[in-house]
């Protein structure tokens, strides 16, 4: 009997484990202002986006308000009491560090996927259809949160024009 229940235990928490897609990278579409999330190669989930202020163009310095393009990794996450959950991108890169050294300026630093302010002058909906981040990829708090629970540290993320 007990060796049945086991039996039975480990196909369930199988089953579990079996439900959940392995996330092998997020891929950002700025120009229509998507996050897909891409398991064995199909979408698995797609998210409409908010970037920087000034979306167009790949982030060349420290307050240019734009959102980088490339190829960045989450490194860190943070819940945070200002933006709700935050996915920290390793940005910048090598490449975008000899950039901004060639140019003499500094690269900037500290973007992430991230929900919505929590701040009852401004309620979540204000948000919709705005571009209004310094340069990061914001999500409505929902779907951050549906995010987070997928996405493991170490993802690939790949910010496209």
């Amino acid at each position: 009997m007990v060796r049945c229940v086991l039996f039975l235990l480990g196909l369930c928490l199988a089953g579990t484990l079996a439900a959940a897609p392995a996330v092998e990278r997020l891929l950002v579409h700025k120009q229509e202002r998507r996050l897909d999330v891409i398991s064995a190669g199909e979408v698995i989930r797609s998210y409409r986006v908010a970037l920087g202020r000034e979306p167009v163009g790949h982030k060349q310095q420290r307050g240019d308000n734009r959102t980088p393009e490339g190829i960045y990794h989450i490194d860190w996450r943070h819940r945070s009491p200002r933006y709700n959950l935050s996915l920290h991108l390793d940005y910048p890169n090598l490449k975008d560090r000899a950039e901004a050294w060639e140019r003499g300026v500094d690269p900037g630093g500290m973007i992430m996927i991230h929900g919505t302010p929590v701040d009852e002058e401004y309620p979540e909906w204000f948000f919709r259809g705005l571009d209004w981040t310094n340069g990061c990829i914001a999500l409505d708090n929902a779907d951050m949160q549906e995010l987070w629970d997928l996405v493991p540290d170490g993802t690939r993320v790949e910010i496209i024009p």
